[in-house]
Order: structure tokens, then C-alpha cells, then sequence
């Protein structure tokens, strides 16, 4: 059963000439205990996705379901039930927190912003929260400038998860760690996704990290879905070139790739008709450039928006 719906998101910028449109007809699902990963290169549109999702950014078009209501979109008042529901980690451990307040008042705002308890089991509250995170306590009187960077990821953890949601978009949340601390914070949303039964929408840069972490992958480029399947059919078969270029980016070293014509560097396609990829794709033709690919499904659940998908599952990873 899918705990969430979107359908045909779209959201544009204001730029000279034609509206800049950051997510062009988006749709997917997310099923209930899920962790569905989205990646691409910066700038792609997958983090004005996952705030489009929350409403935090205006919507030109779309549709979004919750469980079986939908998400009123632009409208703020009615949308405070479905932010209990629907929580974000943001990227920057820095950026995200306050530096006035302490992480008790922090963790204790959410709370007090949808009335939930009083002031003893708000603190309360966090205090369990803390320690479902690692942290001791006593943090709670102390400022985010006194931790660590994955400290204070742990923080932004503690606040997506005090008011109980059923599904967290996890926005880059452990590209500005350390290696070794990024290893820390994916085990540690593992195991909450399994003690309090999360979702999550998963969002990266870095393929490898989306294949560990997730179920099932899309590929975004330029504000579209280029690739949609499981984890392990997305990195074993690619269907689309600009997948087989982000894996070609992951170091692998107990696998000796086989050579191939490298991705042309080229400034990307104008909205329109063609695939957007085609300036940079080795294996663009003329229907690439005339016809724009609409994702379908090449196997099973695995999809890709590619007019020569069929000959990339035949090409070796």
C-alpha cells in the first residue's frame, strides 16, 4: 500500500525569457516502511522536489496524496496537520539550527507549535528523543555551536522525528560529514526507519550511498525522471546513459570496467522537444534530438525515459 502519491509535479522560476522549470512532471510512489531514493547531479531539481512535497516551495502544478487525503498544497493553515506527517533533514548541520536557542528549545518547538503537551512532557519528549539519536541528556541545555557536525545532524534527526511522522524526505543528510560519521547517521536512520516504522524519501548525489541506503532509485536530470527501479537492477542494469554515467563516477575497484565512449561534455538541452541528455549522450540519434522520451517500463519495474533503452540493457555495466 503506498503511503504517498505525487502526480505531475511541477515547480518554475521566475527567468528571462520562458519561466525556468526546476521539476518538470514528476510523478511517483512511496510505499509505507519504504525508502525510496532520488539522485542526481546538483542542480538537477531533486531538493526543490522533496520541498515541493512539503510545501515549503510554491507548486506551478501537481498533485500530492497522503495516506488517502490530499496535501493542500499553498495553503499554509490547512497544511499544519501534514507537516506532523511529513518531516525533513536538511543538508547543512550548520545552517539548519538556530545558534540562539538551545537544542532543548530547538526539539521543544514542534511540540509547542501543534500543542502537543505541557511544558514538563514537552521536555520529556525530549529527552527520549535525544537518546533514539545517541546523545545524552544533558544536550538539551546546551547550543548547536558545541557539537560536531554529525552531532548536530543527529539533532536535525531528533527534530524530524519528535512529532512521530510517517515519512521524512532526507535532503543530502550526510554529504557534508566525514566518511566515517557518514556511516554513523545512515545506520542510525536505519534503524529508526525500523523502530518507529518510517518512509523515507531519500535524496543524493552519490549513487553508492542511495544503492546502500535504498529499496528502490530514480535517476532526475534537468527536472525529470530518467530511471526508475529497484536498487539492484538500477546499479547492475542501467537503462538510461545518464545513469551509466553517475555509476561510472563511483569508484568500484573490484570491478574492471570496460571501456567505452565517455559521455560528451556539452551544455545541456533546452526545455523542448528531444531528450534533454542528448547533448552530452554518446549514443544520441536523430529521434533523440526531435522526440522527447517519455519514461516507460523496459522490464518488470524498472522504467527509463530513454528511446534506446533496449540496447543499454544489453551493454555490460
Amino acid at each position: 500500500m503506498n503511503l504517498l502519491e505525487a502526480n505531475d509535479m511541477r515547480v518554475e522560476y521566475a527567468a528571462r525569457g520562458a519561466p525556468l522549470r526546476a521539476v518538470d512532471g514528476v510523478g511517483f510512489a512511496i510505499a509505507k516502511g519504504e525508502t525510496l531514493g532520488l539522485v542526481g547531479e546538483s542542480g538537477c531539481g531533486k531538493s526543490t522536489l522533496g520541498k515541493a512535497m512539503l510545501g515549503l516551495v510554491p507548486v506551478a502544478g501537481g498533485r500530492v496524496t497522503l495516506g488517502e487525503a490530499e496535501v493542500p498544497l499553498g495553503h499554509e493553515r490547512r497544511m499544519r496537520p501534514f507537516r506532523r506527517r511529513m518531516q525533513m533533514i536538511f543538508q547543512d548541520p550548520y545552517g539548519s539550527l538556530n545558534p540562539r536557542h538551545t537544542i532543548g528549545r530547538i526539539l521543544a518547538t514542534p511540540l509547542k507549535v501543534h500543542g502537543l503537551g505541557d511544558a514538563a512532557r514537552r521536555n520529556e519528549t525530549v529527552g527520549r528523543v535525544l537518546d533514539l539519536v545517541g546523545l545524552p541528556p544533558e544536550a538539551a541545555a546546551r547550543y548547536p555551536h558545541e557539537f560536531s557536525g554529525g552531532q548536530r545532524q543527529r539533532i536535525g534527526i531528533a527534530r524530524a522525528i519528535i512529532l512521530e511522522p510517517e515519512l521524512i524526505v532526507c535532503d543530502e543528510p550526510v554529504s557534508a560529514l566525514d566518511l566515517s560519521i557518514q556511516a554513523q547517521i545512515l545506520n542510525l536512520l536505519a534503524r529508526l526507519k525500523t523502530s518507529l516504522g518510517l518512509s523515507y524519501l531519500f535524496i543524493s548525489h552519490d549513487l553508492s550511498v542511495v544503492r546502500y541506503f535504498s529499496d528502490r532509485i530514480m535517476v532526475m536530470y534537468l527536472g525529470r525522471i530518467v530511471e526508475s527501479g529497484t536498487a539492484d537492477a538500477v546499479w547492475s542494469t542501467p537503462l538510461h546513459p545518464y545513469t551509466r554515467l553517475l555509476l561510472d563516477s563511483v569508484p568500484r575497484p573490484e570491478q574492471r570496467r570496460q571501456a567505452r565512449a565517455p559521455a560528451a561534455a556539452g551544455p545541456a538541452a533546452p526545455a523542448g522537444p528531444g531528450c534533454r541528455f542528448s547533448p552530452r549522450c554518446p549514443l544520441a540519434t536523430e529521434i533523440c534530438r526531435s522526440t522527447t522520451p517519455e519514461l516507460r517500463a523496459v522490464e518488470g519495474g524498472h522504467a527509463a525515459a530513454c528511446h534506446h533503452a533496449e540496447q543499454m540493457r544489453t551493454m555490460r555495466p
